[in-house]
């Protein structure tokens, strides 16, 4: 009987240890995630276009106006009228404010009454003067006032035309900082006007770049909200002394569009490569980013989205330039590329762009 238990005993272990080991694979396999291969995959994609190769040596810049300018008074007074408003076109010489010039113009109307009166004492102590009926010390005297009284004369003008506040050039009116019964003073802002139809565009280089931009020179320069508006921009200025970032300012003069599409603060990049020659670099192609690449560099693949779905496509690079890659064969411009999201891709899965 003992023998017999000594068999039953090993056995019944090894049987509950079996169902124990089963109850709990059952367990586990309920609590693995199973990965369901219809399931949409996020991901975030770009659509090709061609572009300059040599783009990736760019240097991202600001456009700033040319000319910009806050007006103020150059003397006090009441503000009667503001004849702009934020946005409004102006043209060089054109009125903007004007000041109350009342008192003025009743002190212009005593300078010229004083005028007069001097006038026609000259004219009467001349007369006496060459009869010898009166000192000539008198005439002088008469002389010399009305001297004075046309001067004071014409500094009234000048005082009253001062009342006028009008545009030093043309350009918009990009700030208005005053309204009608107002008081101006010298030196308080009243509005402010730029013009954007000369634009200046600063980048900062470093020195082992500096060498690639000359003064005089013209360079392709594109802003960033419209990439497809080429510019040209002469270099007038480039930095003697490094910045707080150890890098050099270089700045270019450039005409903006006929319509002033580039506006200031925008963003763009310029192409350290001179537009009158003619160069390797300056060819257009289709470049990606080398991280939208997947497969072995001796076969190189990107997924295409197509319908729906991440499809695997072969390429050919042509080369690599920093981290971007220039495509010579298997994409074309309007195809949209998968460019981040790989976790779990694979070819025909399902995909939403975010």
């Amino acid at each position: 009987m003992k023998k017999v238990l000594y068999i039953i005993i090993p056995l019944a272990l090894i049987a509950i240890v079996v169902i124990k080991l089963k109850s709990n694979k059952e367990i586990v396999k309920d609590k693995v995630y199973q990965y369901d291969k219809e399931q949409a995959i996020h991901v975030q994609v770009d659509t090709i276009k061609s572009e300059l190769i040599g783009a990736e040596f760019a240097y991202s810049g600001t456009f700033e106006p040319n000319k910009e300018t806050k007006l103020s008074a150059e003397i006090q007074g009441k503000i009667n009228d503001v004849l702009v408003d934020v946005g409004t076109f102006v043209t060089k010489g054109q009125s903007l404010i004007q000041l109350d010039n009342s008192l003025l113009k009743l002190q212009l109307q005593s300078a010229e009454v004083q005028v007069e009166g001097l006038e026609a004492d000259v004219k009467r102590f001349t007369v006496l003067a060459n009869a010898d009926a009166v000192q000539g010390v008198q005439l002088e005297k008469a002389e010399l006032g009305l001297k004075s009284a046309k001067v004071q004369r014409a500094t009234l003008l000048e005082q009253i035309n001062k009342t006028t506040i009008k545009a030093p050039f043309n350009g918009v009116v990009t700030a208005k900082l005053t309204e009608e019964g107002a008081f101006a003073a010298p030196g308080v802002p009243l509005l402010q006007i730029t013009d954007i139809s000369v634009l200046k565009f600063t980048v900062n280089v470093s020195e082992n770049d500096l060498s690639s931009f000359q003064l005089n020179q013209t360079f392709s320069i594109n802003a960033d909200a419209y990439s497809d508006v080429l510019l040209s921009g002469k270099a007038t200025m480039i930095g003697s002394k490094a910045n707080m970032g150890s890098s050099f300012p270089v700045q270019f003069i450039v005409n903006n569009t006929s319509d002033l599409k580039i506006k200031s603060g925008m963003f763009g990049k310029v192409t350290p490569i001179n537009i009158g020659v003619k160069s390797e670099n300056q060819k257009t192609g289709i470049i990606i980013p080398a991280s939208a690449i997947v497969g072995s560099s001796s076969q190189p693949q990107v997924y295409k989205v197509k319908n729906g779905k991440a499809v695997l496509h072969d390429i050919n690079i042509a080369q690599k330039i920093k981290n971007k890659t220039v495509v010579s064969k298997g994409l074309e411009e309007g195809d949209v590329i998968v460019t981040n999201g790989f976790i779990n891709l694979f070819d025909n899965a399902n995909v939403t762009v975010k």
